[in-house]
């Protein structure tokens, strides 16, 4: 008697939650503490430095890998390069050199080796910036004030301008704020409540 066989499906592969929420509300509550320092509107920056580690670095570090999952390049390139930014700038700014941090350290060549440092980041958001033409109004928002905040932090820092820091401070802050907007517009999309517009291209 032939033997009898069964085709059996392949199981499917589980679905992937939208890690780009995640992402953004890790950047933006980051990105807001540290900019509300920057501001002036209130003293003891180091409160950063937890977000910076955990919830802007790491957590938006791993939003970035599953973007890599989903087969989202963009997503994976800037949520995984700005966790690994918070972890650096905070990993820089911790004393953990003899109770010294590596800011500490560089002594009067801060400003110049800083300046250099967001220099660098004011490259790659251009670069980050140009790839969001093709996605919609709202991620454009966010990586044009981007753009301009390091911008003004590089300018402040390499000239020492106290004022370009603070300007680049308030223009941190518009960039959280649209950076919630645009993740909870990512929350709403399949959500019950009213939709918040993106603004899609073409």
């Amino acid at each position: 008697m032939a033997d009898v066989v069964t085709e059996r499906a392949a199981p499917a592969a589980p679905a992937i939650a939208n890690p780009a929420p995640l992402g953004l509300c890790g950047f933006a509550l980051t990105t807001f503490v540290l900019s509300a320092a920057n501001a002036g509107l209130f003293t003891g920056s180091a409160i950063v430095l937890g977000l910076a580690f955990f919830y802007g670095g790491l957590a938006q570090l791993c939003a970035g890998m599953w973007e890599f999952k989903t087969g989202n390049t963009f997503g994976a390139t800037a949520f995984t390069s700005y966790g690994a930014f918070w972890i650096s700038l905070a990993f820089t700014l911790t004393p953990f050199f003899g109770g010294k941090s590596i800011a500490e350290l560089l002594g009067a060549n801060l400003g110049s080796a800083l300046g250099i440092y967001l220099l660098g980041w004011t490259i790659f958001t251009g670069m980050m910036m140009l790839g969001t033409f093709r996605a919609n109004g709202a991620l454009i928002a966010v990586f044009v004030a981007l753009f301009l905040t390091f911008l003004f932090l590089t300018i402040g820092a390499l000239g020492g301008a106290s004022g370009m820091t603070t300007f680049g401070g308030w223009l941190g802050i518009i960039t959280a704020i649209l950076a919630w907007y645009t993740a909870l517009a990512a929350i709403l999309e399949h959500g019950k409540v009213a939709k918040l517009p993106t603004f899609p291209i073409g």
